[in-house]
């Protein structure tokens, strides 16, 4: 894959209860895109994943959520795994983190239970939307217009349902990101 994503940085909110694939390939297709991956989390040190349906393995957290500025990064990916988001959204400084991207307008993808963290954010309201299934009720009670496609793009956001469908995240991820390499923020 060509560097399409030189140099643009992309912060990785995760925490603890991440699913495993959801944080691991995006990544990996960010870094080979060109990008500039960053693990933005609660705390220092290792975050565990969860795979599927028990713990799985570990990320180390490139900065902290006290460390790291929204100011510094092009985009955000928001991974999804149930614990994760679930903590995220009710940590007033991960909220803060996601609505700095959602008032700058910049780039973020989400995929699975991710959305929920942006619903916190006030980013889902007229937007078109998807996500696992069960995050329906949550994102149209928010004013979201959710639909059971593989990967939707509405503007400055991608929305993806699940594992299955991490290519398809990905290729639409990669492309709304490079996107903005080209226009200046």
């Amino acid at each position: 894959m060509a560097a399409k994503l030189h140099h643009f940085r992309v912060a990785i909110l995760a925490t603890d209860g991440f699913e495993e694939s959801e944080l691991r390939k995006p990544r990996e297709a960010l870094d080979q895109a060109g990008a500039k991956t960053t693990v933005v989390s609660q705390r220092s040190g290792d975050i565990r994943g969860w795979s599927m349906r028990d713990w799985g393995d570990t990320v180390r957290a490139d900065a902290t959520l006290d460390q790291a500025d929204p100011a510094d990064f092009d985009a955000l990916m928001l991974p999804g795994g149930v614990i994760n988001p679930d903590r995220l959204r009710i940590d007033p400084r991960a909220v803060a983190f996601v609505k700095a991207f959602v008032d700058a307008n910049k780039p973020i993808a989400a995929i699975c239970h991710g959305p929920w963290t942006l619903i916190n954010a006030g980013g889902v309201k007229g937007r078109r939307m998807t996500s696992w299934a069960s995050l329906e009720a949550d994102l149209a009670n928010a004013g979201a217009h959710w639909v059971d496609e593989p990967c939707v793009t509405d503007g400055n956001l991608v929305t993806s349902r699940r594992p299955d469908d991490i290519p398809a995240f990905n290729d639409a991820m990669i492309a709304l990101f490079a996107q903005r390499v080209k226009m200046p923020m």
